[in-house]
């Protein structure tokens, strides 16, 4: 069936993720831990004061650009959630820096997490999670924003980057 240019698309009612994004990270996390139990992976070989500081550091971070996100979302009135409309288009906090700061913190999460489970199989498996991400949530939620908010979305897209 091929799309006669005179009818007009119907933009869609929401960007067609049908689970929760940090659902991805938790199975990553999840894998990793139950590999590191059948075949140990140490970041480091008992307590670490780097390793725990690395933790702290990516766990503040994640505070930090999610609470950012979430307020401006906020105050913008519009969904968190992927499956719900969005009624805004958000481009302030650290929308200016990176279209995902939510999956971006999740990222940061998941790294203090991974240095918390203190094994390697956990950051093996991160580049997995964030094409999963990308693949099946990011350019679902780009395609429905295209849609959504044509313009600026366009002129969003051409100034900032996708992750960082």
């Amino acid at each position: 069936m091929t799309h006669n240019p005179s009818t007009p698309v119907e933009t869609p009612q929401h960007a067609g993720v049908r689970f929760p994004p940090p659902l991805v990270y938790g199975i990553g996390l999840v894998v990793g831990w139950a590999l590191n139990r059948w075949i140990a992976w140490p970041i480091t070989v008992g307590p670490s004061r780097g390793r725990l500081a690395t933790a702290v550091l990516f766990g503040f971070a994640c505070f930090v650009l999610f609470v950012g996100a979430f307020t401006v979302f906020r105050r913008a009135r519009t969904t968190l959630i992927p499956k719900r409309p969005a009624t805004a288009f958000v481009t302030s906090g650290p929308y200016r820096w990176t279209r995902n700061p939510m999956y971006v913190s999740l990222v940061c999460l998941y790294v203090a997490a991974a240095m918390f489970l203190n094994t390697w199989w956990t950051l093996a498996l991160l580049p997995v999670v964030v094409l999963a991400i990308d693949r099946l949530v990011i350019v679902r939620e780009e395609r429905y924003l295209s849609a959504a908010f044509p313009a600026e979305y366009a002129a969003y897209r051409a100034r900032v980057r996708r992750w960082i």
